[in-house]
């Protein structure tokens, strides 16, 4: 079963084409990073997944159910597959970090208040931050940010997550951390994803290593090797002109002979 489909898709915003017969598919437990220009329709791409925009032609599925044209209350059952990390974090200045990870759960008014306790601080212990529980967005760092966004995308177990520019104007040191969240979540919990990026060195990261929980339940990351190369089930996809210039793994794209495609990685 595929997580996300798109099947000849036409998207255009008046006379500006994004997607022109644009296809592409998620496998369950797949990362797709999706590189482009700006205005290459990367975040469009998400937008449609989520139902926000919809296509002029052409259908996209999520797990294999068509959401193209559905209407609004079926699109939000379809949603709450999905969780998504903004570039910023998008928290409310006005929640804690607590509340802002409780919040869709007190909105859907069918936990108990034991029962969110419970969840937030379950995952504010797997981003590292149940510490900063009671703190607001204004004294969080960016990297804190992130991490939070992706706690609050992880309410509900949605067993897919798209990426906006997660690792956008964090430091080298801090990027990696949220890169290794995303590999836990692939490797460990079979979460499919969808990652937009510019980072093309947390690209490469996320398709050269693996998490791995040990006996002691510690979570190592190591690098690929041949023994071991199918652990690591992320592709590239590349836009261009509203198609797919490219897509396949790393290492064909760093050895791909395209003018193009050279110009865009350096």
């Amino acid at each position: 079963m595929s997580a996300i489909r798109f099947e000849n898709v036409f998207q255009s915003f008046g006379e500006r084409v994004v997607f022109r017969d644009f296809n592409m598919e998620v496998q369950t437990g797949e990362t797709k990073v999706v590189l482009g220009e700006g205005g290459s329709g990367k975040t469009t791409l998400l937008r449609m997944v989520l139902g926000l925009v919809q296509p002029d032609s052409g259908r996209v599925f999520v797990e294999d159910q068509e959401i193209t044209g559905l209407p609004e209350p079926d699109l939000m059952a379809i949603r709450k597959k999905i969780g998504i990390v903004f570039q910023e974090g998008a928290l409310f200045d006005s929640l804690s970090v607590g509340e802002n990870v409780a919040y869709r759960m007190r909105e859907d008014a069918t936990h108990s208040e034991e029962e969110i306790e419970a969840t937030v601080r379950r995952l504010l212990g797997f981003i590292g931050l149940e510490d900063a529980i009671d703190k607001f967005p204004s004294q969080l760092s960016g990297g804190m940010l992130r991490r939070v966004g992706i706690a609050r995308a992880l309410v509900g177990n949605p067993p897919i997550l798209l990426y906006d520019s997660p690792t956008a104007g964090l430091d080298p040191i801090t990027g990696r951390t949220i890169c290794e969240l995303m590999m836990e979540l692939r490797d460990l919990e079979g979460v499919s994803s969808i990652i937009v990026t510019h980072d093309l060195k947390v690209a490469s990261t996320l398709a050269s290593e693996f998490a791995e929980r040990q006996p002691d339940h510690e979570v190592v990351f190591r690098a690929d090797s041949e023994e071991n190369s199918d652990l690591v089930n992320t592709r590239f996809v590349l836009l261009k002109d509203g198609t797919t210039l490219f897509e396949g793994t790393d290492e064909t794209l760093r050895n791909a002979n395209d003018p193009y495609i050279q110009d865009f990685l350096t």
